[in-house]
C-alpha cells in the first residue's frame, strides 16, 4: 500500500481527487514558488529596489525555468526548508549572476513557500467550487423531480414518520448550499500575501516594505492583509474548516446511504455497486462508504492541523512541519469526497417498491400522526397510550397499524395512512431547496 491512498495508483479510482490531484505535487509547489520569486522581483523592479533589467530578467526566467524538486531534496533535508535550494538552483538554471543576484531580495522562505501555498490554495477552492456546483445542481434536480416521492425518515436508525426522498436531498443539500455561499468570504479573507521578511518586521525589505507588499498581493490577486501572518495559522484554519464542513456533510451521506442500501432496508438502489469476489448477491456500497471513510480521515487531519497551529515565538519549525504533513491531505480528502459525492448522486435511485413494504409494514411509522389525531378525542396522554397499544396490537395479531385503529376507531380520516398526506413540510422543503440551487 502505498503512503498515502491519494497518490496510489492502486486505490486513484477508489479515493479520486481529479484536477485537485495534480496542485499537491512537489512539482506544482516549486512552480508556484518559482511564480512568486518572479512576482516580487517584478514589483521590487518596479518600485527601483532592484534594477528593473534584472527584475524583468527574473521574471521571464520564473515562468520558463524548470527545476527538478529531487534536486532540492539534500539541501531541503539540510535547510529544514525547500527555498534556500529553490534559490540556489534558481539563480544557477539563470545563468546570468548579474541579475540572479537580485532573486528573492529581502524575501524570507516563509514568506515565498505560504505565498506560494496560497495560489494553490485559491486553484485548489476553484476546483472545489466547480465540483461543489455540479453536486448540487444534481441534488436540487432530483429534489424538484422526488419532492413527493414518500420513504420512510429515521430516527436512531428506527422507522420514524413519513417523508419524501427529495426532502432527505434537501436535507443533505441545504448545508451545502451554505458551504457555497460562503466560500467567496473565505477566499477573501483567507487567500494572503506573505512577505514579512525573516522574523515578520520586513527590516531587510526596505523602506516601502508596506508597499511592496501590497503591490505583490496585487500582482498575484492575493489579499495583503497588512501584517505579518508567519505564526498566525488563522486563515489555513479558516480554508480548512470550510473544506471540512463539506467533507462531515458527505460523510453523514455516506452514512445515511449505506444504511438505505443494506439488504435489510434496500429503500435506495446503488447502481453499479461493487461486488463481493466469493458472495454473488453481493451489492456493496463502495462509494458512500469511501465518502464516510473520508470523515474519518479528516477528523483526525483537522485535529492536527489545530495543533500545528501553535507556534513558539515568530517561527516554530515542528509546527511548520506538521502542516505541511496534513494540509495536502485535508485538500485532497475534500476533492476527493467531492467527486465521490458526485458519482454515487448519479448512481442512486430511490426504491419506492420497499418504501411501500415499509409503509405497509407492521411499525408504526404513522403511530405520531395517529396519536395526534386521537388527542382529538382524549387527553395527549391518554391518546399516546393508546397508540403505543395499537401498535402492540398490530405487531401481536400481525395487521397493519391501519386496519387495527380503524377498527378501534372507525371514525378515523384515512388520510393518516397516506403517506403523501403526512410527509409534513419535506415536499414544500424539497422544492425550496431545488428553487435555491436554481438561483446560484
Amino acid at each position: 500500500m502505498a503512503a498515502s491512498v491519494f497518490s496510489s495508483s492502486l486505490f486513484a479510482q477508489l479515493f479520486p481527487t481529479g484536477d485537485v490531484g495534480r496542485l499537491w505535487s512537489d512539482t506544482a509547489e516549486v512552480r508556484a514558488m518559482l511564480l512568486v520569486e518572479g512576482a516580487l522581483a517584478k514589483v521590487q523592479g518596479a518600485q527601483g529596489i532592484i534594477p528593473a533589467d534584472s527584475a524583468a530578467f527574473i521574471h521571464r526566467s520564473s515562468l520558463e525555468v524548470q527545476i527538478d524538486p529531487a534536486g532540492l531534496a539534500q539541501a531541503t533535508g539540510q535547510n529544514g526548508v525547500s527555498v534556500p535550494g529553490l534559490v540556489a538552483a534558481f539563480r544557477a538554471a539563470m545563468e546570468a549572476p548579474e541579475h540572479a543576484q537580485y532573486a528573492h531580495w529581502g524575501a524570507t522562505s516563509q514568506d515565498i513557500i505560504d505565498t506560494g501555498l496560497m495560489l494553490r490554495l485559491r486553484q485548489t477552492l476553484t476546483a472545489h467550487h466547480d465540483l461543489l456546483l455540479a453536486l448540487l445542481q444534481r441534488l436540487g434536480r432530483q429534489a424538484e423531480t422526488h419532492a413527493e416521492t414518500p420513504m420512510v425518515a429515521r430516527t436512531y436508525a428506527q422507522q420514524a414518520t413519513p417523508t419524501s426522498w427529495g426532502g432527505m436531498l434537501a436535507q443533505w443539500g441545504q448545508p451545502l448550499v451554505d458551504a457555497y455561499e460562503v466560500l467567496p468570504a473565505v477566499r477573501d479573507g483567507s487567500l494572503w500575501v506573505s512577505l514579512s521578511g525573516a522574523a515578520g518586521t520586513a527590516s531587510a525589505l526596505g523602506p516601502h516594505a508596506r508597499e511592496t507588499r501590497s503591490a505583490l498581493a496585487d500582482a498575484l490577486n492575493l489579499t495583503d492583509p497588512k501584517r505579518s501572518w508567519h505564526t498566525d495559522r488563522g486563515p489555513i484554519l479558516r480554508i480548512v474548516d470550510w473544506m471540512a464542513d463539506i467533507v462531515a456533510t458527505l460523510a453523514g451521506v455516506g452514512q445515511s446511504a449505506t444504511a438505505l442500501s443494506s439488504s435489510e432496508c434496500q429503500d435506495v438502489i446503488l447502481n453499479g455497486a461493487g461486488g463481493s469476489s466469493t458472495m454473488p448477491q453481493k451489492q456493496n456500497p463502495v462509494g458512500p462508504s469511501a465518502l464516510s471513510a473520508l470523515g474519518h480521515h479528516m477528523t483526525g487531519l483537522r485535529a492536527t492541523l489545530q495543533a500545528s497551529a501553535t507556534h513558539q515565538h515568530q517561527r516554530d519549525g515542528a509546527a511548520w512541519f506538521a502542516e505541511w504533513m496534513v494540509l495536502p491531505q485535508i485538500a485532497l480528502c475534500c476533492a476527493a469526497a467531492l467527486e465521490i459525492a458526485n458519482a454515487l448522486v448519479q448512481s442512486w435511485a430511490p426504491n419506492s417498491a420497499a418504501a411501500d413494504r415499509h409503509f405497509a409494514g407492521l411499525g408504526g411509522v404513522y403511530a405520531e400522526g395517529l396519536s395526534f389525531a386521537l388527542a382529538a378525542k382524549m387527553p395527549r396522554p391518554d391518546a399516546q397510550d393508546a397508540t403505543k397499544a395499537l401498535i402492540a396490537e398490530a405487531q401481536r395479531s400481525g395487521q397493519t397499524l391501519a386496519a387495527v385503529a380503524t377498527a378501534a376507531h372507525p371514525d378515523l380520516p384515512q388520510s393518516l395512512f397516506d403517506p403523501v398526506r403526512q410527509m409534513g413540510l419535506a415536499p414544500d422543503d424539497a422544492r425550496a431547496f431545488a428553487t435555491r440551487v436554481a438561483r446560484l
